[in-house]
């Protein structure tokens, strides 16, 4: 595996990888934590779940927001500004009295984190640095749940949820490679780029629909009437502004689309079953919560090793057989993870669901990069990302429900 991939005059692929891969703290660490931070605050387990539900809710949001920031004013710009979300968010964090003051921390958190994954992807000049990218996530993503496990055991679990400041360790190295405009797409008046003028009615009525499927699996008889004026609101805005926040020439892409959806469906089943397993797991084996930690470190690990060859290797094949692929190796985990009651068939099951969310981020978000015009694939993979992070909100979602 080459680390040092990377595209001409462009940020090195290991400095991507290491920029993008703390989003994964703040979506796997708290499974651990949240029975600590629902004593402190004298709440329950369900209550405090919001936190993993607000940080769901704002990567989803933010990455297409943050990558409008990148659309319009460049990489660098958008990464300075997804840095001083983070460093807000961390802030709110480490000192929150409260779970009001925490749900606000890990949305600036989620914020600033999804436009640093958004960026990075970007950035990444070939499917082998994008792979080495989403397989980082993934890879980091396997260890954060033992992760928030010693960190809250060190430093208190407030510090647990602020994991993912740990990507401002790189952001230097970063800015010092992205240069200030894309070489790739230079400003152009006449679209929605660097230049282009901003569509704040198309952002607005995209986070609102966001933001009413995330709370679908939570009260699923308002959200989703909410869901669907929000989606007519799009549809209309689509209409008067085709190439705004939303291009239409993307939406319009039958292997995007489907790309995106797999995208979602993986992350449903990984992050569902991530919080869903340890609490069968300790209830069968009478471990504690490092040991269960421990445990579930392996399964994700190695979905997250497995997945840079898994996408080196299907490179090649048409997209039909690899989204089977992936899809099979999904099924094949709920599956099991249904019906299977002893701990190595949970952990199985784990790791089969690491695989396919893992491998399908890097596969399906080449596919989907590839298939649509190099103007609009900034967006495209806004958009692409967003799906595959809605899966993360409603993987935790359902299970709390």
């Amino acid at each position: 595996m080459t680390l040092t991939t990377r595209a001409p005059g462009r940020v090195p692929a290991v400095v991507l990888a290491l920029l993008a891969a703390p989003m994964a703290l703040g979506m796997a660490a708290p499974p651990l934590v949240l029975p600590q931070a629902a004593g402190a605050l004298g709440l329950t387990l369900g209550v405090v779940t919001w936190v993993v539900t607000t940080f769901g809710w704002a990567i989803a949001v933010g990455t297409p927001l943050l990558a409008g920031v990148q659309n319009r004013y460049g990489e660098r710009a958008g990464l300075l500004v997804a840095g001083g979300l983070v460093l807000g968010g961390g802030l709110v964090t480490v000192t929150a009295p409260g779970l009001g003051s925490l749900l606000v921390g890990g949305a600036l958190q989620g914020l600033g984190s999804a436009g640093f994954t958004t960026i990075a992807m970007s950035l990444a000049g070939s499917p082998r640095a994008l792979g080495l990218v989403t397989a980082s996530l993934a890879t980091v993503g396997a260890t954060a749940p033992l992760a928030g496990e010693l960190v809250a055991g060190l430093l208190g679990w407030r510090a647990a949820l602020a994991l993912p400041v740990l990507s401002l360790a790189v952001l230097p190295l970063a800015l010092r490679r992205t240069p200030a405009t894309s070489p790739s797409r230079p400003p152009s008046p006449g679209v929605q780029g660097y230049g282009g003028r901003f569509d704040p009615g198309g952002a607005v009525a995209l986070t609102g629909l966001v933001t009413a499927l995330v709370f679908v699996p939570h009260a699923w008889h308002l959200a989703g009437g909410a869901a669907v004026l929000a989606a007519l609101l799009l549809a209309l805005r689509l209409r008067t502004r085709p190439d705004g926040f939303v291009p239409v020439t993307v939406i319009r892409v039958p292997r995007f689309l489907a790309a995106s959806g797999l995208a979602f469906g993986l992350g449903v089943v990984n992050f569902g079953l991530l919080y869903a397993l340890p609490g069968p797991l300790a209830a069968g084996t009478g471990w504690s919560g490092t040991a269960v930690g421990l445990a579930m470190t392996w399964p994700l690990l190695f979905g997250g090793l497995a997945s840079y060859g898994v996408v080196a290797w299907t490179e090649r094949l048409p997209f039909a057989l690899s989204a089977a692929l992936l899809a099979g190796l999904a099924a094949t985990a709920t599956v099991v993870a249904l019906l299977g009651t002893a701990p190595p068939a949970l952990l199985v099951a784990q790791g089969l669901a690491s695989v396919a969310a893992a491998s399908g981020q890097g596969v399906l978000a080449g596919r989907a990069r590839a298939a649509v015009p190099e103007k609009d694939r900034p967006a495209a993979m806004g958009l692409f990302n967003l799906a595959y992070l809605l899966g993360t909100a409603f993987g935790p979602a359902l299970v709390a429900g």
